[in-house]
């Protein structure tokens, strides 16, 4: 339900010529398409952050993974509650052998290929902290 409610909000600014980008956990594939079906399939560009779950937990500050083993969080995705990875998703970022500013420049030139991002815009000047 909530990446419904932020895909109908991302529909409504794409829908007034606005961009937006949404950073959400979204496990399960029929939400992401409803959501493409939203905002529209030619503005909807899925980025997939490509970790292992393994890799999730080592680096879990909040000790949510660790919660989640547990047993103190229910529906807690990918421990006990399934994660569907997108099958054809428009970009594929690894964070494991990729530093996050390959990452950003691999985003970027998306963006620039498909007019949504002008050549001259420097990257440089976003905050790159993970």
């Amino acid at each position: 339900m909530n990446i419904r409610r932020i895909g109908f909000v991302a529909s409504e600014i794409v829908r007034h010529h606005g961009s937006v980008i949404c950073a959400a956990v979204s496990p399960y594939r029929v939400a992401r398409n409803e959501v493409r079906n939203m905002v529209g399939t030619d503005r909807f560009i899925e980025v997939f952050v490509d970790t292992p779950l393994d890799v999730c937990e080592r680096r879990d500050t909040k000790g949510m993974y660790a919660k989640a083993r547990r047993g103190e969080i229910k529906g807690f995705t990918g421990i006990n509650d399934p994660y569907e990875p997108p099958v054809d998703p428009e970009i594929r970022i690894t964070t494991t052998n990729t530093t996050l500013e390959a990452n950003a420049e691999t985003i970027f030139a998306y963006l620039r290929g498909r007019g949504l991002l002008l050549e001259q815009d420097d990257h440089r000047n976003f905050d790159l902290q993970a």
